[in-house]
């Protein structure tokens, strides 16, 4: 029986998620089926830009959570307050 696979089998093989012999066969499905092997590249180029990508978080949700852990009341540094 020959086992048929998707788009979603070959992103489980971008991502090396797939054994040695599912691997095996795969790499025969894309070499063998021009749909595959266009998704197959064009998953390659997607999984590299998203590899690329940079964030940061604003400087004033920074600038808070620092706030917010020097007045915490577990920071030995912060100020006490009595009540």
């Amino acid at each position: 029986m020959t086992k048929t696979f998707t788009q979603d089998d070959v992103i489980r093989y971008v991502y090396e998620e797939t054994s040695p012999e599912e691997s095996l066969l795969i790499e025969d499905a894309i070499m063998t089926e021009p749909e595959l092997m266009t998704f197959f590249l064009d998953a390659l180029e997607l999984r590299a830009l998203l590899n690329k990508i940079e964030r940061q978080p604003r400087e004033s949700t920074v600038s808070t959570i620092l706030r917010y852990s020097r007045s915490h009341p577990l920071n030995p540094l912060a100020p006490l307050q009595y009540s």
